[in-house]
């Protein structure tokens, strides 16, 4: 546990500067340098470059991007929806957090969408406990992501993690009637809700890693990573 701790108090860390970085004229790569600093000062790594090969060290969506966009020399402008996903390895232990910044002056649009990706993980913690099937967070999820008028994007979805970045199971953004995993303690995994101002559907780039949404609407990402107990989980990345 002391091991999960640690990697989860890195993601937190770096993923809390990294969302004061954040503004005009900034670019991806300029943001990607600031996380790959921290991680070397805290002696862990990027595990996405780690075990796929990212070429980065943190993945950067912008607007319509869902996620995996890879930081370069796009520069950020005002009206952005920024999406910073953080995964660390330290001490071969994985935890994995993400989050969805509002560059100001933002349109009611994206700060609802925003919003509405926070909200589905809030409403999917309280059902994360020990003996609850893994579908009803997907229900939960996309109930919340309906309620407020947005959709959840279609085959992307959370995972388990601790020890590598993906790991059974897989724990889907919507109520999938076919799965049968149940949540049992001590389980961790992570709840990530990506949401859509239009379409469901993702589509891959050329460069082989982003995913935007099909339409070109905008996208949102929030993320946690938990462990799960017979009561409350613990939200061992929580940004409070």
């Amino acid at each position: 546990m002391a091991g999960l701790k640690a990697v989860s108090d890195v993601v937190r860390l770096t993923l809390d500067r990294l969302v004061q970085e954040v503004r005009p004229g900034v670019t991806t790569g300029d943001l990607d340098a600031v996380a790959a600093q921290l991680l070397a000062a805290h002696g862990a790594r990027s595990a996405p470059a780690l075990v796929y090969g990212f070429p980065g060290t943190v993945l950067i969506s912008i607007n319509d991007e869902i996620v995996h966009g890879i930081p370069g020399a796009r520069r950020i402008v005002a009206g952005d929806l920024v999406k910073i996903d953080v995964t660390v390895e330290k001490d071969g232990y994985v935890a994995d957090a993400a989050r969805t910044v509002v560059v100001e002056p933002g349109s009611s649009v994206a700060h609802a969408l925003a919003a509405c990706a926070r909200a589905a993980f809030a409403a999917a913690l309280p059902v994360a406990r020990a003996g609850v099937p893994v579908n009803e967070i997907g229900r939960a999820v996309a109930d919340e992501a309906r309620r407020r008028g947005f959709t959840v994007v279609a085959g992307l979805a959370g995972h388990g993690v601790g020890r590598t970045i993906h790991e059974p199971p897989s724990v889907p953004n919507e109520y999938d009637r076919f799965q049968r995993d149940v949540l049992t303690e001590g389980l961790v995994i992570t709840i990530e809700p990506m949401v859509s101002a239009g379409s469901s559907q993702a589509i891959q780039d050329r460069d082989g890693w982003t995913l935007r949404t099909r339409d070109g609407s905008l996208s949102a990402h929030y993320e946690q990573t938990i462990l799960i107990t017979r009561g409350a989980p613990a939200v061992l990345t929580g940004d409070a």
